[in-house]
């Protein structure tokens, strides 16, 4: 293992999340839609199954705040890592790691909030997959464009 293809990935997993952020926050601008819940309830949620005490109801609200995002950029650096990791030495089309990453980070986000029982996406409608997809989809695009950048031409598969 080269740390090189783990911080390679990271990093891409990290703009990757900003890109999903934007396109959702954009999301938020043009229809006017309240944000998401989701975040702060899975932190509620882990916090209670870990048995941590986020303090009086108060602190508690704002700590969730906070940690609601960090745990989605946690998600999106992990995948970007774990890409770098497993797919370092392959050459893989733009629009195939594109897809892997984006399908991956949605697949593990979207169960994740399954199993927590905070959603349920088999009662989804089309709207809300195009809602989820999209912002996964720029995800997968700016982490998987900022992978090939990262590596050399000699790893680039040229």
């Amino acid at each position: 293992m080269n740390p090189r293809e783990l911080v390679d990935g990271a990093i891409a997993g990290a703009v990757g999340s900003v890109a999903l952020n934007v396109v959702s926050y954009l999301d938020i601008v043009a229809r006017a839609r309240p944000a998401s819940s989701i975040p702060e309830e899975t932190a509620r949620r882990l916090a209670s199954v870990a048995h941590v005490d986020l303090g009086p109801e108060d602190r508690a609200a704002n700590r969730r705040s906070g940690l609601g995002p960090l745990l989605g950029y946690a998600t999106g650096i992990a995948a970007g890592a774990a890409f770098g990791l497993l797919l370092a030495r392959r050459r893989i089309p733009l629009p195939v790691a594109a897809g892997l990453l984006g399908g991956g980070v949605m697949a593990t986000t979207d169960s994740s909030i399954t199993a927590l029982r905070l959603s349920d996406p088999r009662t989804w409608r089309r709207t809300d997959w195009v809602a989820d997809a999209i912002p996964h989809l720029a995800y997968g695009m700016a982490a998987a464009a900022t992978w090939k950048r990262l590596r050399p031409p000699s790893r680039r598969g040229r």
